[in-house]
């Protein structure tokens, strides 16, 4: 329940904020004049449909006026991005996956170095409540090595794995509800990590990755379950165009 009421205030502050963003980075006098050339366009095709003429030159103008739109659209929307997908990256990590009910199931791969030989030995070690199920399984063509392993009671711990020497860990979460950065990967790029920041980058040479293929997550809201991004979407644009007027802002 506590999740689910943050992720709704954090939806709405979202709808809120991009109003406010738009309020100060766009040209509100050009936007509603378009917009009523817009309209003025739309309106003359249906009072002149029958002159082919006149149909042709509105079209024309429309098409015009909603590249016109578009391009005053493009400067708050290049604003918000970046603090946008900053927040959904951040919110991914706490809504995007549930950790393993006991008794559940996941694969762990390792993605090898192109340097460290396909068919390299690893070995893993599990903490207190995760079993290992299965030997380690190479994949040659992709370089990787993958085990099944299995919650058998609530834990947070660290999956060892380690090879050429080299030991580096993996997080695992079993239980029940939603658990901070629960990314479900380990990666060395650090690009790639920008992408799933909740786990330190990998600094071991043999290995480039490594992923944990934790369930996905749902939200429920109104007796209806569904993934986060869709009610993140539902509420912030609800809030957006409930308070656009409040904010007197035209989009």
């Amino acid at each position: 329940m506590l999740a689910s009421l943050v992720l709704f205030l954090i939806s709405v502050a979202t709808g809120i904020g991009l109003l406010w963003v738009f309020r100060r980075t766009s040209d509100q006098a050009a936007i509603r004049a378009t917009k009523k050339r817009l309209q003025a366009r739309l309106l003359e095709l249906r009072l002149y449909a029958d002159d082919p003429r006149v149909v042709l030159a509105a079209q024309k103008a429309l098409l015009v006026e909603n590249l016109r739109y578009f391009a005053l659209m493009l400067r708050p929307a290049l604003y918000a991005t970046v603090p946008v997908v900053i927040l959904l990256i951040a919110l991914d990590g706490f809504y995007g996956r549930r950790p393993l009910a006991p008794g559940e199931t996941a694969v762990l791969t390792a993605v090898l170095d192109g340097q460290a030989a396909p068919d390299e030995p690893v070995s893993l070690e599990a903490p207190t409540g995760i079993a290992v199920e299965t030997p380690a399984v190479h994949a040659l063509a992709r370089r990787e090595v993958s085990w099944r392993i299995r919650a058998e009671e609530p834990v947070a711990g660290q999956l060892r794995l380690t090879s050429e020497g080299e030991t580096v860990l993996m997080p695992v979460v079993a239980g029940e509800g939603l658990h901070c950065c629960l990314y479900g990967r380990r990666v060395r790029s650090r690009l790639a990590w920008l992408l799933a920041p909740g786990a330190a980058p990998l600094d071991a040479r043999w290995v480039k990755e490594i992923k944990l293929d934790y369930p996905a997550a749902e939200v429920s809201y109104f007796g209806l379950r569904t993934h986060w991004l869709v009610w993140f979407l539902v509420f912030s644009m609800a809030a957006a165009f409930l308070l656009k007027g409040r904010f007197r802002v035209t989009v």
